[in-house]
């Protein structure tokens, strides 16, 4: 379920991002620029009630927005999406997975008697 919520609060912050972009033409899209915003900050603050590290869940929804928002953008408004660009969102997803992983080694930390946990 966790997971299922990081996409929603995802897919709404993508949604709104590219509604803010077509309001320039179309003002009617501001009903959708303000829901998806307010929709995904309520799902990504259901995710942190679920117990996902708060570096770990806004890395994932901010790499997967930056990659979706700009791959999306390039097919639907015809902007600029280059190798280097391609090179920049990979650096991105290869960030957020290391802050991932590397909030996991928690889990293996001793606890203050010694224990592994």
């Amino acid at each position: 379920m966790t997971w299922l919520l990081l996409t929603l609060a995802i897919v709404s912050e993508v949604a709104a991002t590219l509604s803010l972009k077509g309001s320039a033409t179309n003002p009617a899209l501001y009903v959708v620029v303000v829901l998806g915003y307010l929709a995904s900050f309520v799902f990504l603050t259901l995710v942190l009630k679920r117990g996902m590290g708060l570096g770990v869940a806004y890395g994932i929804w901010g790499a997967i927005g930056v990659a979706l928002t700009a791959t999306l953008s390039a097919l639907i408004f015809g902007e600029a999406f280059t190798a280097v660009m391609v090179i920049g969102l990979g650096c991105i997803i290869a960030g957020v997975l290391l802050v991932e992983t590397g909030s996991r080694t928690d889990d293996l930390a001793p606890d203050p008697d010694g224990h592994r946990q």
